[in-house]
């Protein structure tokens, strides 16, 4: 069976490969390689640090895919990815050369809607600390990320929140102008 997934990629400092653009180019043919389809590929965009001040901006894009993998796997797949283009997991939001999501799998909740919403209603004090040990889909905060939204919105606008009921362009709406405006488009085509 494939499951259709929404990766959000995404990176603020340079690996051995060179740019983050290049990385997450070099990361997508990785993954595509190891049996991920790539269905679709954002843009890709330069946005603004999160959370403010950890590190240099960010380059971030989004990727619509089909796979047979099952969620660790793919998960699994993902960590030794990232950890080929240097990815260091020492620090929560530090400075990173790659970091790959999964966004969304289908219209999946996992592991259940109860984990899911204590992840989703964690204080931002918490989420600075702490680190689920489990894959938490659809990703907790990707509706108050404009770079995850805006890259998302390239691949798959009509996706909708299995919880929350919105559509990627809906949720995009509920963001704050200057948000949205902060992302900038950097590279049509990789």
């Amino acid at each position: 069976m494939y499951n259709c997934v929404i990766l959000g990629l995404g990176g603020n400092i340079s690996s051995d490969v060179g740019r983050v653009a290049t990385t997450i180019g070099c990361a997508a043919d990785d993954l595509s390689a190891a049996g991920v389809e790539i269905l679709s590929k954002s843009k890709i965009y330069e946005t603004p640090c999160f959370p403010a001040g950890a590190g240099p901006d960010f380059v971030n894009a989004a990727l619509l895919c089909k796979t047979r993998l099952d969620p660790q796997a793919l998960l699994d797949l993902i960590h030794a990815t990232e950890t080929k283009y240097g990815r260091n997991r020492n620090a929560r939001w530090a400075a990173r050369t790659l970091d790959v999501d999964i966004i969304a799998i289908d219209d999946c909740v996992l592991p259940d809607v109860g984990v899911f919403q204590a992840w989703f209603g964690l204080p931002l004090d918490r989420q600075k600390s702490e680190t689920p040990d489990q894959l938490i889909v659809p990703h907790p905060r990707l509706q108050d990320r404009a770079f995850v939204l805006v890259p998302m919105a390239d691949v798959a606008p009509d996706w909708r929140h299995p919880i929350l009921g919105f559509s990627v362009r809906e949720l995009l709406k509920q963001l704050p102008e200057p948000d949205l405006a902060a992302i900038k488009a950097i590279q049509d085509v990789w």
